[in-house]
């Protein structure tokens, strides 16, 4: 059972399974044909009811929990009621239909308080101040999937993606040309920030090999968080000149200091909440942060533990990226 299987990584994930002969279950809540002529069993509905979320997961042996809702902005209802009360049903499903496994995405960003971080692995704790609801909801989520871990009745891990990027990203890439066109894309910082990113084929792969993991060695692998990346940091505004130029967009050249872009985020926050506005300002503190600071991360424990290894680096994705947008005009 995939969930959130029409999503960016959901798909992928559903597609890597079934080319390796799995049934595959998705849940979600439209319809995907595309999926569906792969050889997907589809079941369609909202996670936050129970009911559907027991009468779907009845009869699969390993469940993968993608669907969530991400974002920087929104009430805080929203997000806690996606992603964590969802998460919620889904573990009480897998208890109740006695499923013995559960690989849960969660997200680096639960340990981002909006401070460097240079190499840290998954002794890093949680953070203490949260600059969005996203990370705040994920993390009361992902604690409660590792709490449920049980070998022998329910092993549970807690997968942390970083940037996944990819050809057919509905999301990052398209938002950040869209801006690089308009001329609203800002270096913030100094430049020199250096992150991790990761394509969406090794991130669906982590979790196939996540569930291949708990089947093996459940008490090994079992009850812990992984972050996944490239395992190759790159200079942020680099990176995102590179796929300026490969999606025939300007590559940023102004420049905002990240305090400035920090406080303007919080005041564009206030600003948006006082007057009710619904749509997502701008700059935000999270953004800030995110597009100044350090952020990469160690992922030796996937290797280690979960037999995680890329199967596609930097420059061939670059290159497939590539390779598609010219082909689509």
């Amino acid at each position: 059972m995939v969930t959130g299987c029409g999503g960016f990584l959901g798909s992928e994930i559903v597609r890597q399974l079934l080319d390796r002969g799995d049934q595959v279950t998705g849940i979600s809540r439209q319809e995907y044909p595309d999926l569906a002529r792969c050889g997907m069993k589809h079941c369609r509905g909202d996670l936050r009811d129970p009911d559907f979320v027991n009468r779907s997961i009845r009869d699969c042996d390993s469940v993968v929990h993608t669907a969530a809702v991400a974002g920087v902005w929104g009430p805080w209802q929203h997000f806690y009621s996606i992603n964590k009360v969802a998460t919620d049903h889904v573990l009480a499903a897998c208890r109740s239909n006695q499923i013995p496994q559960l690989v849960f995405t969660s997200s680096p960003s639960v340990t981002f308080d909006g401070d460097h971080q240079r190499g840290i692995d998954e002794t890093a704790s949680y953070a203490r101040r949260w600059l969005c609801h996203y990370p705040h909801t994920k993390a009361l989520a992902e604690q409660a999937v590792l709490k449920a871990h049980d070998p022998g009745r329910l092993a549970t891990l807690a997968l942390r993606p970083h940037l996944i990027w990819g050809d057919d990203d509905p999301h990052i890439l398209p938002r950040m040309l869209e801006r690089a066109k308009s001329g609203r894309l800002r270096i913030v910082g100094d430049g020199n920030n250096m992150v991790d990113t990761v394509h969406v084929v090794n991130a669906a792969a982590a979790h196939v090999d996540g569930i291949d993991a708990l089947a093996n060695t459940p008490k090994d692998a079992g009850g812990r968080a992984y972050f996944i990346a490239q395992d190759e940091p790159v200079s942020c505004w680099d990176w995102i000149r590179e796929i300026c130029e490969l999606g025939s967009a300007p590559p940023p050249t102004k420049r905002i200091s990240y305090a400035a872009a920090y406080r303007m985020g919080a005041i564009l926050e206030a600003g948006y909440r006082i007057t009710g506005r619904k749509t997502e300002p701008p700059m935000t503190r999270f953004v800030a942060a995110q597009l100044a600071r350090d952020h990469y991360f160690s992922i030796e424990s996937a290797k280690e533990k979960l037999g995680f290894r890329v199967r596609l680096r930097m420059d061939q994705g670059l290159e497939r990226l590539g390779k598609a947008w010219k082909e689509r005009g």
